[in-house]
């Protein structure tokens, strides 16, 4: 049996803005669709441009091979062809070029509902489903009320699926697609319908899936799901294969490239004429970046960050103080954090007029993944507000780091911090029969 499960060579599709599929009720609706087709070609067959306007190329020239039992991930922005991808591989849809081999029976988690008959009980869309596999009735039994109890629709298993729920199709059609055993499992995003419990589930028992040595292609923009589960990494972008490899690495190529082209985590006003400010003060830089790093580098939640905040004091008899203020993308206020807090002895003594350098040193664990705006105050002698920034500066955190248990979705509240923890055996909970055991401290910093 060959090693490889999946091979995929010069893969492309091709679709058509705008084109829809008409019915044609009568002969004349057919003979002038026909008409106003071949105008339409005759028209753009001597175009000057290279590509039709009218023509989008969801996929152009992908190639990789897929080992059996490979965790691969796929990644990309929304529209760089991830799910055209895994639509040609599960059959639902046929390539425009290229080729590709599968090795093994393929189940798929697509689309809500892919693979349902509508009209058909839950129960009877379990049973087709292993059909469609290739599964014998007996296996299908063994695996039945491990689907219903994961998917929890005991209740509506004899009701036509038509009227579920969308969490309802989406847990019924996870559960056949994981519990029944394909030898390639494809998973496209459809996790982020369920509820935060759901999707614990489903990607705990993604972890299991990958565990048992099954092939495995997992298209997802939850990187933290993506360094965990997989082994390696396919990056699309625009229909095309932009690098493939190491999880870790490309994985932060991948960060870096938005990043760079979303958010401006430098500014700098060279001149101080033109800088922002007032009479007292003039910002000349801010900068937000990791430590050891550059402005646009990603910032993770596991590395700390520095804020630069450089700025010409233009009064020698005023103690400025600079202050910041993190809001996450709700505008909820994070925190506040002030050189007044811990005063620096130079900024104590006289200070002379001229350029400074306040930073800021965020500790890691601490923030939670998301986009943050940071508002920079100058404040005189620890008591006036003397200026404040209009234009706050923006940066992101991500989290892309590879977790031992089930749950890989973003944690809850503004902040995330490591604190340390003390667990300690008390009792074992038998009246008379008492076991001390050493103390057990967990530090989670």
């Amino acid at each position: 049996m060959t090693a490889i499960a999946i091979r995929v060579e010069n893969l492309s599709k091709r679709y058509r803005i705008g084109a829809l599929q008409q019915r044609h009720d009568t002969l004349r609706d057919a003979l002038v669709s026909t008409f106003q087709r071949l105008t339409f070609q005759r028209s753009t067959f001597n175009a000057p441009t290279s590509q039709r306007s009218d023509e989008l190329w969801a996929l152009r020239d992908v190639s990789f091979e897929v080992k059996r039992g490979e965790v691969v991930g796929i990644i990309g922005r929304n529209g760089a062809g991830k799910s055209t991808l895994l639509k040609i591989l599960s059959r639902i849809t046929e390539p425009t070029s290229g080729r590709a081999e599968i090795h093994g029976r393929v189940g798929s988690l697509l689309e809500v509902g892919t693979g349902f008959h509508p009209e058909l009980t839950g129960r009877e869309n379990i049973y087709l489903n292993g059909a469609i596999l290739g599964m014998r009735r007996t296996e299908i039994e063994r695996k039945f009320d491990e689907i219903v109890a994961f998917a929890e629709i005991e209740r509506f298993l004899d009701t036509p699926v038509k009227r579920y729920s969308s969490g309802m199709y989406v847990r019924l059609a996870f559960a056949v697609a994981a519990h029944l055993e394909p030898e390639i499992l494809l998973v496209d995003e459809v996790l982020a319908v369920g509820d935060a419990q759901f999707q614990k589930k489903c990607l705990g028992k993604m972890g299991d899936v990958a565990k048992e040595g099954r092939t495995v292609l997992f298209a997802s923009h939850n990187m933290v799901a993506v360094q965990t589960l997989c082994q390696r990494v396919f990056w699309l972008d625009l229909g095309q294969m932009k690098a493939q490899g190491e999880v870790s690495p490309t994985v932060t190529a991948y960060l870096r490239s938005g990043l760079a082209e979303n958010e401006a985590t430098e500014r700098i006003w060279p001149q101080i004429e033109s800088a922002p400010g007032n009479d007292t003060v003039r910002l000349r830089r801010i900068a937000v970046m990791p430590v050891g790093g550059r402005p646009g580098d990603v910032i993770t939640m596991q590395t700390p960050v520095h804020i630069e905040v450089e700025y010409w004091n233009l009064s020698p008899t005023v103690h400025l103080h600079t202050e910041l203020y993190f809001y996450n993308d709700q505008g909820i206020l994070a925190f506040k954090a002030s050189t007044g807090y811990a005063p620096d002895p130079a900024l104590h003594v006289q200070p002379p007029a001229g350029l400074f350098r306040s930073t800021c040193y965020v500790p890691d664990n601490l923030l939670n993944s998301g986009a943050y705006r940071v508002d920079v105050h100058f404040v005189r002698d620890n008591a006036m507000a003397t200026y404040r920034h209009s234009e706050p500066i923006n940066f992101e955190v991500v989290d892309d780091h590879e977790r031992k248990f089930a749950w890989y979705g973003k944690e809850p509240g503004v902040l995330n911090p490591r604190l340390a923890w003390q667990t300690e055996y008390l009792d074992n909970g038998l009246a008379g029969n008492v076991c001390r055991t050493p103390v057990e401290v967990t530090d989670n910093r």
